[in-house]
């Protein structure tokens, strides 16, 4: 016959109750505490952007070419492809062979 389990109960893990024997078998091989080496250069610049930055004063030009006649726009990634990169699916939308 199966027990009654209390599943309000705390539960004890392993990490909550160590075996405090293995740490005493290890304490002799353990040596003090490492130090870390960082290899880091001070001539080395770093080159990029930081988030935020103010780019308020830069204008964005762009040429938009309207969809031409032997292109499609995958029903799944929205993506204007090429008709050759074109497969169906089920339901008779147009999909990519990406999407397919």
């Amino acid at each position: 016959m199966p027990t009654a389990s209390d599943y309000d109960a705390r539960r004890v893990s392993d990490t909550e109750a160590p075996d405090k024997s293995a740490i005493r078998e290890l304490a002799p091989t353990l040596q003090g505490p490492a130090t870390a080496v960082v290899d880091e250069d001070p001539n080395d610049v770093h080159f990029f952007e930081l988030p935020g930055a103010d780019l308020s004063g830069e204008e964005l030009s762009v040429t938009v070419i309207p969809q031409q006649s032997d292109e499609f726009t995958c029903s799944s990634c929205f993506l204007v492809q090429h008709r050759s990169r074109l497969r169906s699916s089920n339901a008779g939308v147009s999909i990519c062979a990406d999407c397919a």
